[in-house]
């Protein structure tokens, strides 16, 4: 349809009255050009994803930098077996839906699999039913793993309650009541993250953390022995995973990093000599 359009002014006054458009005609827009630098973006982001993931899959492996926390777990579950006390594993208050709580399963299976080993004691307080399933079966599997199937108690896996800080409170009556030498906080945290952090603290527990939410790693970092701040919570479970998806994202995430920061430092270098192209085409409406 064809359209006109004026502007008529209000109270009445003709005299004020516009002009009438020219005819205008809306048309199909397919493609948005404005956005074409979000599609040339996004395409050397899921290029670079992919092609590291075909990389691992094919046996290409990568060195990463070391993260002291993730080498810690095994020193604390050693500690831990050397003081005759348990590992108290918590992962964290939010539903298996969430990606830090999957990633905190992935670093589960690994301390299981060390507290096997070592036959140490580990007790995981879970805050949700789904959770609690996943646990329990991600700590029998690491148990057959190194083929300590027959040790495995069922009651190492329990459901708490759903309610943050009842969770909380009785999290809290675990490490004073049994006084673990070594405390694993892996996964979403809130206002709790103080509280555990700071009872585990005061039981003389080591203590490993390991978050996403920024505004909860003050608290983990002061009270906590190590910490996997941000991003190294993620990368550990890559990491220890082995998984080539894992491992490819990983490496496709550093390169996409290394590729913002050349482009950073080399559009500032063309503003200062007066050329703006550069910033210009990342730009966004």
């Amino acid at each position: 349809m064809t359209y006109e359009y004026q502007l008529v002014a209000s109270p009445a006054d003709a005299a004020l009255d516009s002009d009438v458009s020219r005819p205008a005609r809306a048309a199909a827009n397919f493609f948005d050009w404005s956005k074409l630098n979000v599609l040339i973006v996004t395409g050397i982001f899921f290029a670079l994803l992919f092609g590291y993931i075909r990389l691992a899959e094919r046996g290409a492996r990568w060195v990463f930098r070391k993260i002291p926390g993730l080498d810690a777990i095994e020193e604390a579950v050693g500690r831990a077996t050397e003081m005759g006390k348990g590992v108290l594993y918590v992962p964290g208050v939010q539903d298996i839906d969430d990606i830090q709580t999957i990633a905190s399963m992935i670093l589960l299976g690994r301390v299981a699999r060390v507290a096997a080993k070592y036959e140490t004691a580990l007790n995981v307080p879970t805050n949700s039913p789904g959770v609690y399933t996943v646990a329990e079966e991600v700590v029998k599997s690491a148990y057959s793993d190194v083929g300590r199937r027959d040790a495995y108690r069922s009651d190492q896996v329990r459901y708490v309650t759903s309610e943050q800080f009842a969770y909380v409170a009785a999290v809290n009556g675990m490490m004073l009541r049994e006084r673990p030498a070594a405390n694993l906080l892996l996964g979403a945290f809130f206002a709790e993250s103080l509280l555990l952090a700071e009872t585990g603290h005061a039981v003389g527990a080591i203590q490993i953390a390991g978050t996403a939410n920024v505004h909860q790693m003050p608290f983990f970092v002061v009270a906590c022995d190590y910490t996997l701040i941000g991003e190294e919570y993620f990368a550990a479970s890559a990491l220890l995973s082995n998984d080539p998806r894992l491992l490819g994202s990983l490496k496709a995430s550093d390169m996409v990093k290394v590729l913002m920061i050349i482009v950073i430092v080399l559009g500032c270098l063309l503003a200062t000599f007066g050329h703006t192209w550069l910033g210009d085409f990342f730009a966004t409406q």
